[in-house]
């Protein structure tokens, strides 16, 4: 490992055998240690089993940080509160692929080298008509944006810095091209075609809402709030999308499609479709009367009702976006002139309810950022199949830091975890005239 210090060890000794190991103790910057196992199978032949990799470090990084005890969570070390309130998504692009916030003249190179890759290739718009008319755009935006390596010879060669960093450039810009493409495209619309004019939120809100038919102007509320919306999902640590682009990346494979990897990954329900559940849920529920039904059910081990938007598999304690989110919800909302939401009413009594009922209490189930991002693209006009595209957008950035940070690693391995083998054993053909 690079820059983390040994301090101390842990034997793991095999019983039956007078055979040890000693894993080294590498001490995190901020963190628990965590126990070098990479001899152990040389020492004793055994390896860990660790299924869904929930303890087990697969790489160093300096990029984020989670402590879902404390509800923390660190870009390069500043508080996420201090970059949503403060900073800009470009320029927390800026941050987390270089490390360091940008000066003035940094911040305005970087958003012009980012403007100047909005536009896609031309012929990229052929691709959207082989699908069908009602394709997911996630489907799309999965194929097409894999497909820019058919279009971009140039920055293939992940050997090159300067090749990796137009790749990079490349990806922040056009993602949010092609996602608003995809959702022009599922709505029988023209694409839009990006502006120069215009800041990264602002422009991707324009491609989404604007025809050639009349002149479009971006409400700087609702572009605020995407912008929050972007930074707050910007990155998170080794999650299952992040890690599908580092395990594709170790291959050696070219950016594009080690992003598309990442975006089919987000696709999962269990992971990127999460807002997405939690209107399905305040839909279901229909009135702030039928809540307390519903929590009923959510306690009743028989049944199998879910609470959605509430707890998550990171944070113990609380989601530190989730302030932030629903501070910005109450903003689009007055914005919008939207006094009596129905869907909003219900969260506020939710939120209510499970901040005071100490079964939620004593299990830690506190509103995550998810329960009100929901509210907020809903109230904006954008539709929920939508809502994980958005997600990708925003993630691109973090996707490509990591894959940026992966390959510049002294060291870099292709990824390959084990298994614990359960089948059968070794055992003969048995010809078919013989098999019972």
């Amino acid at each position: 490992m690079s820059d983390a210090s040994n301090s101390g060890s842990v034997t793991i000794t095999l019983d039956g055998t007078n055979k040890s190991s000693r894993a080294p103790l590498v001490q995190a910057s901020v963190g628990p240690a965590v126990a070098d196992i990479r001899k152990l199978y040389g020492d004793l032949g055994i390896f860990t089993f660790d299924p869904g990799f929930g303890m087990t470090a697969a790489c160093e990084s300096k990029i984020t940080y989670i402590d879902g005890d404390e509800g923390v969570l660190l870009y390069r070390g500043y508080p996420i509160e201090q970059l949503a309130e403060k900073s800009s998504f470009t320029e927390v692009c800026y941050l987390l692929l270089n490390g360091d916030l940008p000066n003035e003249g940094q911040l305005k190179q970087f958003t012009h080298d980012v403007t100047m890759h909005t536009m896609v290739h031309e012929q990229i718009r052929n691709f959207f008509n082989g699908f069908r008319r009602d394709a997911h755009p996630m489907a799309i935006l999965c194929g097409v944006v894999g497909a820019l390596s058919a279009f971009y010879h140039d920055s293939l060669d992940i050997s090159d810095p300067r090749q990796r960093e137009i790749a990079a450039f490349r990806l922040i810009a056009k993602v949010p091209t092609i996602a608003a493409m995809a959702y022009k495209y599922s709505i029988g619309q023209p694409f839009v075609y990006p502006r120069n004019d215009l800041s990264y939120a602002e422009n991707f809100l324009y491609m989404l809402n604007a025809v050639p038919a009349e002149e479009y102007k971006v409400n700087p509320i609702l572009a605020r709030a995407m912008d929050r919306i972007l930074v707050l999902h910007a990155d998170h640590e080794q999650n299952a999308s992040t890690s599908t682009v580092r395990l594709a990346g170790s291959t050696g494979a070219n950016p594009y499609a080690c992003i598309a990897a990442g975006i089919a990954a987000l696709w999962g329900p269990a992971h990127g479709g999460a807002n997405e559940a939690v209107l399905k849920m305040l839909g279901e529920i229909k009135t702030p009367e039928n809540i307390p039904d519903f929590i009923d059910k959510v306690k009743d081990k028989n049944s199998s009702v879910k609470l959605m938007g509430f707890g998550h598999r990171v944070y113990k304690n609380f989601d530190p976006r989730a302030q932030i989110m629903k501070e910005t919800c109450h903003e689009v909302l007055a914005e919008l002139g939207i006094k009596d939401e129905p869907l909003l009413d219900m969260a506020m009594e939710m939120e209510r309810i499970a901040l005071s009922d100490d079964y939620f209490i004593q299990r830690k189930l506190y509103p995550n950022v998810d329960f009100y991002s929901g509210i907020i693209l809903k109230a904006m006009g954008i539709p929920t199949y939508m809502f994980t595209v958005l997600f990708a957008v925003a993630r691109t950035v973090g996707w490509v830091s990591q894959w940026k940070e992966m390959i510049e690693e002294p060291g870099q391995r292709i990824g390959r975890p084990r298994q614990v083998y359960t089948g059968a054993t070794n055992r003969d053909y048995v010809p078919m005239g013989q098999r019972g």
